[in-house]
Parts: C-alpha cells; structure tokens; sequence
C-alpha cells in the first residue's frame, strides 16, 4: 500500500509548463513539496508508474486549466486528472484534495475538464503568478490541523477565484422527493416545542439562554448526491425556528461549518453563543425516510431530548398540515411575541412537491455563489413558479436570484434584462403574498442594485424585518442601506444583531468592518476585519479593508502590506492604488490611479476626484472609500448580500 505524503503534485499542460513553473517556485519556496520535474517527463513504464503512485500517494492533486488544455484533446495530463478524479471518490468528502488553478481566460463551464474538477471552485491564477494567501491556503490545507476540507473548497466565498466558476458542476442529479425535508422538520419542531424549548425558555448558563444551532443532519443514505436532502431537513428546520422573535436560531452558513466536526459540543456552543444545538441523521430507503435526532445542551453535552421519525413519501402535505397546527399549538403562544411578525411559508400553495424540490434545489445552488451555479439556481427557481405560478416563496428567491446576478455577472443590455426579469418575479411576489418577508426583500434588492432608489429599498427591508424579526438576511440588508444613509450608529447595532443569527459568516464582518471605519471607529474596525480575515483568508475585500483602515490612520507602509495581501484582481489594484495616495511617491501613488481607472472603467464604477464627501456607493452594489481628500469608488460583489 502506497503511503501517503504531504506533497502536491502539479498536473499541467506541456504547453503551460512556464506558468507551472511559477506555482512550483512559490510552493517550493514557502516549503510545500512539489512533485514537479520536467526532466522526469519522459515517458515509459518507469516513468507511469512513478506517476501513478505520486497521484495515489499525493495529498493534494493541483491540475492546471487553460486554453491548452481546453484545446488538446489528448495528452498525459487527462489521464493524470482522470487518475486523480478516480482517487477522489475514495476520499471522505470531508478531506480536499482537488485543488484547481486556472491560468487563463478559460471558461468555467469548459467540457473538456472532468465534471469532478468542475465541481470545485477553480482559483486563478493569471499565468501561474502565485499570490501568498494561495500559498497560505495550501499550506494550510497540508497542515495536520487541517482535519476538516478547507472551507473556501466547500463553501467557497468570494475570494481569488473564477468570477462564475462553481464550487460544484451543473451536474444532473437525481431528483429526490425533497419535500419530505419540509414534513419531518415541521415534524421535529412539535416534539422541539412540547419538550425541548421548555428546557430552553428555562435554560440559563453563560450564552443566551433561548438559543439553538441546528446542525447539519448527517446523510447516512449511502448516496453522495442525496447530500442535499439531508441538507434540506437542516435548513427547514433553522426555517421554521427563525421565526420565532424569543429564539436565537444560527444562520445556516455559521451552523454549516460544522458538518463532520470533531469539536465537542461545548467548543460549538461557544463558538456559536448557543446554549442548545439540534443534530442527527438522515437516511432514505425506499419510500420511507427515517430521522433521527436530539436536543444537546451545549453547557455539559447533557441530551435534553431524542427521538427518531419514520415518514412515507405519500399525502405528506396532509400531513404537514396536521405537523402544523400542532406547531402552532406547542410554540406559537409562547414564542411569537412579536405584534407584526407573520408566518413564514415554504411551502407551494398549491401542493406541487416537484415545486418544492425545486426551489430547494434552487436554494442549493444559489448558495454557491458562483456565475455558473447562479444560473443553475435560476433555472431550478424558474421551473418552480412554472410548476406552481401561485408559489410566492419561488418568485422572491427567483427575483433575487436575477438581481444579484445582474449586478455581479452582467453589464450593459443583458443587466437590463436581468433586472426586468427580477422586477417582474418579485411583482409577483408582492402579489401573491404581500406578508412574505423574502419578498420584500427581494424588492428591496431590486431597487438598491437596478433603480439606486435607496430611500424605497430601506422601506421595503423595515417592512422585511417587520415581518420577521429575527430573520439575520433582513438585519442585513437594512443595515447596509442605513449605512448607505450615513445612519452608521444604527447600522452598526444591525449589523452586530445580524452577526449574532451567523457568528461565523466572515462577509458580515468585513460589512460592519466597514461601517465602522466610516465612523472612525478604527480600533474596532480593525478587530472586525481581521475576523472576517480569520474567518475566510482568501475573500476578496478583506484585506482591501484592511489596507483602508490603515490609509486613515495614515500608515502608508501598513495600507500597502495589506493591499499586497489581496487576491489579484480590481479590488487589490484599488486598494495599492488607495494606499500609495498617502506615500511619499507621488509619480507612483498617481500612475496607479491612471493604470486603475484605464484598465476597469469600463467594468467598474470608478470615479476619483479631490472631494471630502463621499460619492454614494455604498450599498450591496457598491462600496466607496474616502481617504484623505481622495475619492476611490469600486462595485462591490452583492453575492453574500442576500443569502434567503
């Protein structure tokens, strides 16, 4: 048996061997083994062998994407991808090891790269040009902490990689009667309700004491591609509980970076702020799904409360109406104290579980985040309001879907277009379901991304979290629009509050970092920010943020170092463009705006001009970054804004 090593091997392109070369150097350079060497490119039994047990020995496998490989056909490195593919589905999906690089222009949706290579988001790296937070990045991931996949691979955020390629392929899958997801959720909640959250009303210990966490629910079905099923009971269920203003419920991205965690259930909860955590397990057989799962108590790891469920796949919105009134029954009076909160419905009002499988699939692929992945998530929301025209919840996701992706993917007539297509669906939200937060929402985002009506947006995002209280997305946004208003002091404490639904989501961070440094509030400024960078190392902006905080506090060598920390692309060009404002080089801080403002005015709303008020750019579209008299306003990404 081969025995495993900490090196990498480097699979690329004959054609593409220089730009290979400068990965290697700068891996080499930091210390990570590289099995790279041209010499022993020669070809033979020898040489195939040695090759083959590299690949099964390696402990991350780097193929190397461009136009050459797209145009090739054939060639050795196929069939190191395919023995490297191979290898990976023996791997736990816990563990990475596929670690794509893309040194070119090449399309993300490109057929002639496997689907399983696809299915990771491809990190760029323009003619091998080998940034530090990638070498970090993999450094880590060899590191012996690095027990769990590192979670710029599973749950990518907007870091140096593809603009649109997808942490997963538009791969077909099996569609599987989802909706049970939504029956046995509600299921769980009435035993939660006539149990468990008695023990959490009564609960005190250091956290708050009405709080939980709803873990992901293990997929035991012996099928990967049911992932998602499990996945959809999860969410249902962190759904359902967010609806209820007295409970703290964690958001699904914090809660989610979990998933096969060797952490106890104290380190959780701390890291949480919860005092209870939901987990268990799904499995599938046949026509019948079984549940299992229990209430923890995070101050001792005590079970408070277990059960395991056994529902068939028939009449199950009969049967979730029965779930539902006795919800009602068990929580509503003790919970919902809010005077305008209104329940929150996932379900198709017309019954269809095709619809409902599709928005959930919708929902799967949209938080992605990717170009790719966004317009597999349109596809899936659009198929649902075609299976039920009157499913509200569809539209909203729908419309959002085409808002974000205008603003992040699109320019000139196919933005318009897109904005139209969202305007219409949330039309027909607001319709169909005037008491529908997300719809609001939706609207809200719609307004601020395609009209720069932000005085309408902020109404639609109050009337959001008027309607659901406790929902973090409405916290967010309202805070971002606030903000946009120069009403930082109520931003901030939205912003914190939204925090506290997801303590690990690092975007929400790196937005209150923001806010803060626009109130010259850097010490705490700084403090957000290198959470967000502790958090997400590799997410565009972090360390662009970083490098503004350090241009107000007039520290020109420490605004530099922290712009050179930023992923190549538009944001870091802005950020060393920013800094060098404050140096003492004058010709350079200038040849940096002018190379700035020629090389993305066409795709970026820069502007620079000698004023001391900032230009209005800060919303989920855009931010704006004032520095000593200096005006430099960039798009920035709205994908982690509405995450509904």
């Amino acid at each position: 048996m081969t025995e495993p090593s900490h090196a990498v091997f480097l699979s690329y392109a004959s054609q593409d061997q220089e730009a290979a070369q400068r990965v290697c150097e700068a891996l080499r350079a930091a210390g990570v083994e590289v099995w790279f060497d041209q010499s022993e490119l020669r070809g033979g039994e020898v040489w195939d062998q040695t090759i083959r047990r590299q690949i099964k020995a390696c402990a991350l496998f780097i193929p190397v994407i461009s136009r050459h490989t797209h145009e090739r056909r054939e060639g050795y490195f196929r069939l190191e991808w395919k023995l490297a593919v191979d290898r990976s589905n023996l791997i736990s999906a816990t563990r990475a090891f596929l670690l794509p690089v893309v040194i070119d222009d090449t399309r993300e949706d490109d057929e002639e790269v496997p689907e399983k290579i696809r299915d990771i988001h491809w990190t760029r790296l323009p003619a091998g040009e080998t940034p530090p937070v990638f070498v970090e990045r993999v450094r880590r991931l060899l590191s012996t902490e690095a027990s769990t996949p590192d979670r710029a691979s599973v749950a990518p955020a907007p870091g140096p990689v593809v603009r649109g390629q997808p942490p997963a392929s538009w791969r077909s899958r099996r569609v599987l009667p989802v909706a049970t997801a939504g029956v046995i959720a509600v299921a769980l909640l009435v035993v939660l309700g006539l149990f468990g959250l008695e023990r959490l009303r009564g609960s005190r210990s250091s956290v708050q004491g009405e709080s939980i966490a709803v873990l992901p629910l293990a997929n035991e079905s012996g099928d990967a591609s049911q992932q998602y099923f499990s996945d959809g009971i999860s969410e249902d269920l962190i759904t359902a509980l967010s609806q209820f203003p007295g409970l703290k419920v964690i958001g699904r991205t914090s809660a989610f970076q979990f998933r096969d965690s060797k952490d106890d259930s104290r380190s959780i909860g701390a890291k949480l702020g919860v005092a209870h955590l939901l987990e268990g397990s799904v499995r599938r057989s046949g026509e019948m799904v079984r549940v299992s799962a229990e209430l923890i108590a995070t101050s001792d790891g005590s079970t408070q409360w277990s059960e395991r469920y056994d529902r068939p796949y028939k009449d199950l919105f009969a049967l979730q109406d029965e779930i539902t009134h006795a919800v009602a029954g068990a929580l509503r009076t003790k919970l919902l104290r809010g005077e305008h909160a209104a329940a929150q419905s996932e379900r198709p009002p017309g019954g269809s579980l095709e619809a409902y499988n599709a928005l959930l699939q919708g929902a799967f692929y949209y938080h992605r985040q990717t170009e790719t992945d966004s317009r597999r998530a349109i596809e899936y929301y659009t198929r649902a309001t075609q299976l039920d025209p009157r499913y509200a919840l569809a539209w909203s996701r729908l419309s959002i879907a085409w808002s974000v992706h205008g603003s992040v993917y699109l320019e000139g007539a196919p933005q318009q277009e897109a904005y139209a297509k969202a305007r219409e669906a949330t039309d027909r939200a607001l319709a169909l379901s005037p008491d529908l937060a997300v719809a609001h929402i939706a609207r809200g985002s719609l307004l601020q991304n395609a009209d720069f009506d932000w005085s309408d947006a902020e109404v639609e995002f109050r009337r959001a979290l008027e309607l659901a209280p406790n929902d973090g997305e409405a916290k967010f946004a309202l805070a971002d629009q606030l903000a946009t208003f120069a009403k930082l002091d109520e931003a901030i404490a939205l912003e914190r509050q939204a925090i506290a639904t997801d303590p690990l989501a690092h975007t929400w961070y790196a937005f209150l970092a923001y806010y803060l440094s626009l109130a010259n509030r850097l010490d705490e400024a700084e403090q957000a920010i290198h959470r967000a960078i502790e958090l997400q190392p590799l997410a565009e902006f972090h360390h662009s943020t970083l490098a503004g905080i350090e241009v107000q506090r007039g520290n020109a060598q420490a605004a530099i170092a922290a712009a050179q920390q930023e992923p190549l692309g538009h944001a870091r060009d802005s950020a060393l463009a920013l800094a060098l404002q404050i140096g003492g080089d004058r010709s350079a801080a200038d040849a940096a705006l002018k190379v700035l403002l020629e090389k993305d005015a066409d795709n970026q709303a820069y502007s620079a001009s000698r004023k001391s008020t900032p230009s209005k750019q800060m919303s989920a579209s855009g931010t704006t970054a004032v520095r000593r008299g200096v005006v430099v306003s960039s798009t920035r990404s709205a994908t982690a804004s509405f995450q509904v």
